[in-house]
């Protein structure tokens, strides 16, 4: 048997424990989603000009400061991490939240933030944290070209498949320089790009393809840097998706427990035929063990994001394929119902088939953790 490589980083149990503060954070969260980003108010948001509802992003923004609470404070935050951002993301995916939280106030201040000192101009990390601009991150390697022009970077070429690639203002890529791969964050706010968007599943996270020409950008990190910080930014989008997908499993569980007690057959509530209560309760052993994972992710990562590959590619993992499941489950169990457009579990099971489309498999991702382990 191939000798594991890379050991299973270390946390105390605890990691997953309720945590008061966390839940108190919740609770306010979850009343101001109830108030704000009921079903009906994320699918007028998702169809409107610019994919999201502009009042509750100021509001998530100015009253809960989701964009500051993982950056360190001697930058500028609020200095909490990750384990308590991921609150506000298992909250974001239970809403369903078209809002752009894990791209920009997650993924993109954190790339943001690896930019040498004084390598970028301060109001846009100022406007990433704040809310008033909207960063995104290419899931894809772009077919890029960048030039030095004396008086800064240009970077040129098309990106394919970028989410909220049609309204961003900054764009993180990898792109090739003759050192080696880099990585750049792209300003759009100029006329320097053409924007085509594209049909999509999830109507929550639209998607762009991206032509640059000549955009001014800078640098984030070079040859020497960008691989350790494009693996930190890679761990950090699985554990942080794998916590929305916790906050999903939750919605839609509930969503059937509400529906089968409710739902009468045979003179009796579904919720009481043992067939049901079984696909019921695989359901509620898919939330913990995608629960657990998540938060476990997110403490290593608190901890040491060197050492967070590991457990974020098996919090990827096992939340993507439960979160999949479930969301069949969800339209199966609701009946006819749940097949139509009009029912929320539509709308879940597009963003979870959509999410492992453009973020990875669970298969993809068991295949990266066996690569970590020396096991392929």
């Amino acid at each position: 048997m191939a000798q594991l490589v890379q050991p299973w980083p270390v946390a105390d149990a605890s990691v997953l424990a309720p945590v008061a503060e966390h839940e108190d954070l919740r609770k306010v969260l979850r009343d101001l989603l109830a108030a704000h980003a009921d079903h009906d108010q994320v699918r007028r948001a998702a169809d409107s000009p610019r994919g999201w509802s502009e009042e509750l992003w100021t509001l998530l923004n100015a009253e809960m400061n989701v964009g500051t609470l993982a950056v360190p404070e001697h930058r500028g935050g609020l200095g909490y991490g990750l384990g308590v951002l991921a609150v506000v993301l298992e909250e974001a995916g239970r809403a369903l939240l078209p809002e752009p939280l894990l791209l920009s106030s997650v993924l993109g201040a954190r790339a943001l933030l690896a930019a040498p000192q004084d390598a970028l101009p301060d109001e846009l990390l100022a406007g990433v944290t704040e809310g008033r601009l909207v960063a995104t991150v290419a899931t894809t390697a772009g077919e890029l070209t960048v030039a030095d022009t004396g008086g800064g970077v240009t970077v040129s070429g098309r990106v394919e498949r970028v989410l909220l690639g049609a309204v961003a203002d900054l764009l993180v890529v990898r792109a090739g320089t003759p050192e080696g791969e880099s990585l750049h964050v792209v300003d759009l706010r100029e006329a320097h790009a053409r924007r085509r968007s594209l049909e999509v599943l999830d109507l929550t996270r639209r998607q762009a393809t991206l032509e640059l020409a000549a955009a001014p950008a800078y640098l984030l990190a070079g040859p020497e840097r960008a691989p350790a910080v494009a693996a930190e930014l890679a761990a950090l989008r699985r554990a942080a998706l794998a916590a929305e997908h916790v906050g999903m499993i939750e919605a839609m569980l509930d969503l059937t427990r509400t529906h089968a007690t409710q739902r009468h057959q045979f003179g009796r509530p579904l919720a009481s035929f043992q067939v049901i209560k079984h696909r019921l309760a695989d359901v509620l052993v898919d939330l913990e063990r995608a629960r657990s994972v998540a938060r476990y992710a997110a403490a290593v990562f608190d901890d040491d994001p060197a050492a967070a590959d590991l457990p974020a590619a098996v919090a990827a993992a096992v939340a993507t394929d439960a979160v999949v499941r479930v969301a069949h489950e969800t339209v199966q169990l609701h009946g006819g119902i749940g097949f139509t457009w009009e029912h929320p579990a539509h709308y879940y099971l597009r963003r979870a088939l959509a999410d492992e489309a453009v973020f990875g498999s669970a298969r993809g991702e068991r295949a990266h953790v066996a690569d970590l382990l020396g096991l392929r």
